[in-house]
């Protein structure tokens, strides 16, 4: 089992930032890769970004590539996500999630990669 839990969330004005933690603890030796994901009031929890555990790949969405960076400290057993340029778009449940699977940066965007779930932290952004 891995446990994770999610920190860093908050209200911020549209173009702020925040930076948004996930703290692993557990069997964190068989995870292979970690993703955010978001979900707002009324709609599907989708796929924010990615990364495998032992390399500098990622994978972002579209719609915040270029604004967040997802990031991981391995000593630490944490993974970031650090969003700037936040728009009021943004606003949703983040959520953390972790996989033993040794999948390819690209199925890392899909819910079902991922064995082990956050509780998730909430981010809203005023316009």
């Amino acid at each position: 089992q891995v446990q994770l839990v999610e920190s860093g969330g908050g209200l911020v004005q549209a173009g702020g930032s925040l930076r948004l933690s996930c703290a692993a603890s557990g069997r964190t030796f068989d995870t292979y890769g970690m993703g955010w994901f978001r979900q707002a009031p009324g709609k599907e929890r989708e796929f924010v970004a990615a990364i495998r555990w032992n390399s500098e790949v990622t994978k972002y969405a579209d719609s915040v590539k270029g604004r967040f960076t997802m990031s991981r400290d391995n000593a630490k057993n944490t993974v970031y996500l650090q969003m700037n340029s936040l728009k009021p778009e943004d606003t949703a449940a983040y959520y953390c999630a972790s996989t033993p699977h040794a999948y390819a940066i690209d199925y890392l965007s899909r819910r079902n990669a991922y064995s082990y779930w956050g509780q998730g932290t909430q981010v809203t952004v005023s316009s």
